[in-house]
């Protein structure tokens, strides 16, 4: 079969990793070229996200104008994957019954057989069961699109927070092994990839099985945690930075802040969530760390790596939230500096145990804590980015600037974008920039020299 397949995402990093397999799957399949215009897809698919009720919400309207379209077209595949899927199931069918396929993000590699299905016995696929690791070893060979690229080290998430409802729709946590890790880093390497971002729901959790001759040496220790993972990653050839995202506060170990100490690859940025700065509010959410404990692990993190940036989650309303309670937050946020977060109202999922919480916070109380938080996050990461002004930045250059074809773009250590004039043959190369200027979204510079002795990955000539 050849045609062509659009994927809408909604969520997070790990929903754009799988939504990127899933084209490669459908394009060894069956010949199905990825489309941005989803007017000209054969099959549409929807990688879901079910972590607050507006995302979900945005799927079913999505699926109603999707609808329209099967009515003229009685041939098109409509497919619902990721979270939403997951949790669903066949009663995801029951409200769309014009969906074809329904998979969850742990039988994403089951969609081309799926998709056969449905073609050959016209009636629908459903399948949202949890085969573990079984997907990554099913999926095609990596495809780099540029020259950064994720890579999913873990799926699943066991610290049951009481809001969260990532351990019923993708499991509990499940690691892949060691040499399946590097094996990917290594093969997007050689396709030009300079910048990779580990994936997983609690991505410092990760304990990769070792390989059969390593284990027999580690004997009863024959895994390999993020730490040992960012160490090795950091040693394949072309690889000039190491991101990883999302983090706990709990996983933070001593292994995990000596590889800021260690590794240069890692960047000096860490997105690590502490949700709320109040230890009543904690608890409730059963995130298992207090507000002093999380300040702690901020400051060995920037012992070892003095400047590190932080961005973090914010839930804002959970249950029983008081005035107090948010300035516990407010106050965290000044001690800290936080320079980006990823804040939102708190939005009961069912099945979890805060659904079942009495919510006593007026929804215009929590629209003008979010509203007050969100701008104190706006303050402060002006305020990094202006201290950027007259600093000279390792920059990679990732291609031409989105507003100006004729300029370049690239990216921080600290994520800022940073736009400036160049040689546009540098895509993929780490150069340095000197920072003129703070927009509210990026920021300009100019490119300077790159220093001798080292070389254009940003490492030290031998």
């Amino acid at each position: 079969m050849k045609g062509k397949v659009y994927i809408k995402t909604f969520g997070c990093q790990m929903n754009e990793y799988d939504s990127a397999r899933t084209a490669d799957l459908l394009a060894s399949s069956h010949g199905l070229e990825r489309t941005a215009t989803p007017e000209d897809a054969d099959v549409l698919l929807i990688n879901t996200c079910s972590v607050r009720e507006k995302a979900q919400e945005k799927v079913f309207s999505q699926l109603g104008i999707w609808r329209e379209w099967k009515a003229r077209r009685p041939d098109l595949v409509i497919g619902v994957g990721g979270c939403v899927a997951s949790q669903e199931g066949e009663a995801l069918r029951a409200r769309a019954p014009f969906v074809d396929i329904v998979y969850g993000p742990q039988t994403l590699h089951r969609v081309p057989g799926m998709l056969d299905a449905v073609r050959a016995r016209r009636r629908p696929a459903v399948d949202v069961s949890f085969p573990e690791i079984e997907k990554f070893d099913r999926l095609p060979e990596p495809r780099a699109s540029g020259v950064t690229a994720f890579v999913s080290i873990m799926e699943g998430c066991s610290k049951y927070c009481s809001f969260c409802v990532v351990p019923y729709t993708r499991g509990e946590e499940i690691s892949r092994p060691f040499d399946d890790v590097i094996a990917e880093v290594v093969a997007l390497a050689e396709q030009g990839v300079r910048e990779i971002t580990f994936l997983g729901q609690n991505v410092n959790a990760y304990r990769g099985a070792l390989h059969p001759a390593a284990a027999d040496v580690a004997g009863d220790d024959a895994v390999c945690d993020l730490a040992e993972l960012v160490a090795y990653a950091a040693a394949v050839d072309g690889i000039g930075r190491i991101r990883y995202t999302t983090s706990h506060p709990l996983e933070v170990t001593e292994r995990l802040v000596d590889a800021y100490r260690a590794v240069p690859e890692l960047v000096g940025h860490l997105h690590l969530p502490v949700q709320s700065g109040s230890d009543r509010v904690l608890a409730a959410m059963k995130r298992g760390y207090t507000a002093a404990s999380y300040v702690e692990k901020v400051a060995r993190l920037r012992a070892a790596r003095p400047g590190l940036s932080l961005s973090s989650d914010f839930i804002v309303g959970f249950p029983g939230e008081t005035e107090a309670d948010f300035e516990d937050t407010m106050n965290l946020i000044d001690e800290v500096r936080f320079d980006a977060s990823f804040s939102f109202l708190y939005s009961p999922r069912p099945g979890t145990p805060a659904a079942a919480l009495a919510d006593v916070v007026p929804d215009a109380v929590k629209r003008a804590r979010l509203a007050r938080l969100q701008a104190r996050i706006t303050e402060l990461a002006a305020e990094v980015s202006a201290g950027m002004v007259g600093t000279v930045q390792r920059v990679l250059v990732e291609g031409p600037s989105k507003k100006d074809p004729a300029a370049l773009r690239g990216r921080t250590e600290n994520n800022r974008v940073v736009n400036f004039d160049g040689d546009p043959s540098s895509r993929g190369r780490f150069v340095e920039v000197a920072i003129t200027e703070a927009l509210p979204n990026s920021l300009r510079g100019e490119l300077v020299a790159t220093p001798p002795g080292v070389a254009s990955d940003g490492r030290a000539r031998t």
